[in-house]
């Protein structure tokens, strides 16, 4: 009887549905669900520290009158409202003017640099299909420009754009006679088109890396059946190669829309603090306007103004780009 009666009572233990459901398995349970998230959280915080939390500040700075007399306590300046968006969008006072001249500058900027970019990396990346010795080391070659340092590249192209003992005007000038005098690539109007260089010639190679990732996708029996079909490159490039490239791309203009609108390093490094009118980007601007001027509340509305029309472009685009996605398929 002794003997039987832990056996019995465990066997009543193991039959018995509460501990077959026992506590023990949610602990578990939990922390599998949870873990993931738990993993998240330094990063999210940090993402908060890094990037909400100065975006917040900054958005209650442009309701505030702040200038250099409140710099070491900017929670006491005076609360300025909406003073300080209606002085940015005013078109007949010489800041809207500047504002609004700076921000055509950049959309010109954004729209050729953009466009440039996409064509030179898309042409390099299909030419990189064909397979030819030395293929592999052209790749790297590309690549260098968007592998250097940005204030390392761009203080390069300073060097090269000297007036005096620049590469520039020594091949333009002494070199091919293309110009009749040397010219000032970092003032007056040529600085736009030094601007441009710059921009390109260290963004291409980002478009190039992401279309020939893009291509690797497609079936190359796609290509032999349209060229046994008669097509020739030109028709397989409108008919296979963008087509497909059509996800790729549209994620890709986006990307290099804010990287060159956002840009910042490069005319800052290129001009200095006082970049020249033609090439007077909105971020050097809204950089003077707070930091040369001391005039923070102006400089965080244009900033928060910025910020609204990069998310109402950014949504147009999203969905343009998504209904054509859908009218396609």
């Amino acid at each position: 009887m002794t003997a039987t009666a832990p056996a019995a009572e465990a066997t009543v233990r193991k039959s018995s549905p509460g501990a077959a459901r026992g506590p023990r398995r949610r602990p578990g349970r939990l922390r599998r669900v949870g873990l993931p998230y738990l993993l998240l959280l330094p990063a999210l915080l940090l993402e908060l520290l890094v990037h909400l939390v100065p975006m917040v500040i900054g958005i209650v700075m442009s309701f505030k009158e702040l200038t250099q007399f409140y710099i070491r306590d900017w929670s006491t300046a005076p609360w300025a409202g909406l003073d300080n968006y209606s002085v940015s969008v005013d078109l007949d006072a010489p800041v809207g003017k500047a504002l609004l001249h700076s921000f055509l500058v950049t959309v010109a900027f954004t729209v050729l640099s953009v466009g440039l970019c996409w064509l030179i990396g898309t042409a390099a990346a299909v030419f990189m299909q064909d397979t030819f010795r030395g293929r592999g080391l052209l790749r790297a070659l590309f690549l260098v420009p968007y592998a250097l340092p940005v204030y390392a590249a761009v203080i390069t192209w300073v060097f090269m754009f000297q007036h005096d003992n620049g590469l520039v005007n020594h091949v333009l000038h002494d070199q091919l006679g293309l110009t009749d005098k040397p010219s000032f690539w970092l003032i007056g109007d040529n600085s736009f088109v030094a601007l441009l260089t710059v921009s390109v010639w260290k963004g291409w190679p980002f478009a190039f890396l992401i279309v020939m990732a893009g291509l690797q996708n497609i079936p190359r029996e796609l290509y032999e059946a349209a060229a046994l079909d008669g097509a020739g490159m030109v028709q397989q490039l409108r008919r296979i190669t963008l087509p497909s490239l059509r996800p790729v791309n549209q994620v890709l203009v986006l990307v290099l829309f804010l990287w060159t609108f956002n840009d910042f390093n490069t005319p800052y490094v290129l001009f200095g603090k006082s970049a020249p009118e033609a090439a007077d980007l909105i971020s050097v601007h809204i950089y003077q306007a707070s930091f040369v001027t001391w005039n923070f509340g102006t400089g965080s509305a244009m900033s928060v103004l910025l910020l609204l029309f990069l998310l109402v472009v950014t949504g147009i685009y999203l969905a343009l780009t998504s209904r054509g996605r859908r009218t396609a398929q």
